[in-house]
């Protein structure tokens, strides 16, 4: 079963659950949690539960209609349900010291209460798990998609926490003004302020000073774009950056496993 893990509560290993039906024994242990995606894996025992139907995020359209199911704010009568459009499918946000999380963005209404629980397409199928919401804002919701959620519930089960394939550089976007005070010849880009000695980016000789500004010929811009081209890789897998130091260079790097 999935859940938020900020909804499980690190500090508490078994959970008191809330299903539509009765269950006997409505208690959950918490598997484990990725801070990152702010997914958690709990273990429920139970028979004649029916599992949600997935459905494929990386086939959602913006303005697609999704529903989004929860308990918003613990008030009482049981859960409900909201109605909104897929509003974006190239959001990111960062979760704690995450390096970022690519979301969809949803207008159906997500209050405390309603994270954790499912953004389904109208057939039902889970498409992300509501995540969070701007308090400030209206119509604005996030929702981490469910292709996502699942690759991460995976790797927990399989190796006790989920794993990532890692770069090894630490950096912040390149505008005019850091291109000027630096006299970088580029007004684009990551600027690496951090090469991890011993990681992929060392070994494969990027030093502090280098601006980013491609991963598998895909332009980085900034940050955000170097987060986004890392998602789908693979640990081990050889990836080419592009990078400015006096000059145009590509280099090839096998991304190794972060270590944190």
């Amino acid at each position: 079963m999935l859940v938020r893990s900020s909804t499980a509560r690190l500090s508490e290993r078994v959970l008191h659950l809330l299903f539509i039906r009765r269950m006997e024994n409505p208690f959950a242990e918490v598997a484990e949690a990725d801070v990152d995606t702010d997914i958690a894996v709990v273990r429920v025992d139970g028979d004649h539960l029916v599992p949600a139907e997935f459905g494929d995020s990386d086939q959602l359209k913006v303005g697609q209609p999704v529903l989004a199911i929860g308990n918003p704010l613990g008030l009482p009568g049981g859960p409900t349900v909201t109605s909104g459009v897929v509003s974006s499918l190239h959001r990111n946000i960062r979760l704690g010291g995450s390096d970022g999380l690519p979301v969809i963005q949803t207008d159906a209404a997500v209050n405390p209460g309603n994270s954790g629980g499912p953004l389904v397409d109208l057939n039902g199928r889970v498409v992300a798990l509501n995540s969070a919401t701007i308090p400030y804002a209206e119509g604005i919701g996030f929702a981490v998609p469910i292709n996502a959620a699942l690759e991460v519930a995976h790797q927990i089960v399989e190796h006790g926490r989920a794993q990532r394939p890692w770069l090894g550089v630490v950096g912040y976007d390149v505008d005019r003004r850091v291109a000027h005070y630096y006299g970088l010849p580029v007004t684009q880009g990551v600027f690496l302020v951090e090469v991890p000695e011993g990681g992929p980016a060392a070994a494969a000789g990027l030093q502090v000073g280098d601006v980013l500004t491609s991963v598998d010929g895909r332009p980085v811009a900034e940050v955000s774009d170097l987060v986004d081209a890392m998602h789908g890789k693979k640990i081990g897998e050889a990836v080419e950056v592009g990078f400015e130091r006096q000059g145009a260079h590509k280099v090839r790097v096998a991304l190794g496993m972060r270590p944190f």
